[in-house]
């Protein structure tokens, strides 16, 4: 079995992985033709990264010429530890504000203390909705990694 075969993570790793990580670099095809590359903060939906951002953001402009995007999630500090997934996904954009609105309240519950939110959030989310728009991430391939798994022999 090559190394690369050992270290592949398997859905479920994946899933945990997403799981325990709280920001996905997104990295979308600037206007110049270099990468430009974003941190967001995430839900996951039937296996699917969902995130918003505001609407007249950089990287919509960009997804709006190129509805490519490609992810990456990775955790550790030390090589021996490194693990990660790297997606790339086409990208749709959500603009109507009651799907934009109900992200950003799983994503207010996911990064609070997962309780659902009370009214002071729920109002400051239904105020930003109309600004922004939902992502979802839909997954044409992957690379995944968990240096983890060769138990300190390489």
């Amino acid at each position: 079995m090559s190394r690369r075969e050992q270290i592949r993570m398997s859905e479920q790793d994946v899933l945990a992985l997403l799981d325990e990580e709280r920001t996905v670099t997104c990295a979308t095809n600037g206007v110049r033709g270099w990468p430009h590359l974003m941190p967001l903060w995430f839900v996951v939906r039937d296996g699917q990264i969902w995130a918003w951002t505001f609407a007249r953001s950089q990287k919509i402009r960009n997804l709006e010429r190129d509805p490519r995007a490609t992810l990456q999630v990775e955790a550790g500090e030390q090589y021996h530890l490194l693990r990660g997934v790297m997606l790339e996904c086409d990208v749709v954009v959500h603009r109507d504000v009651e799907t934009v609105a109900a992200l950003g309240v799983e994503i207010f519950t996911r990064y609070g203390d997962g309780s659902e939110p009370g009214d002071e959030v729920r109002a400051m989310v239904a105020r930003q909705a109309p600004k922004r728009v939902a992502m979802a991430f839909v997954e044409r391939s992957r690379a995944t990694w968990d240096h983890r798994k060769l138990g300190g022999t390489y």
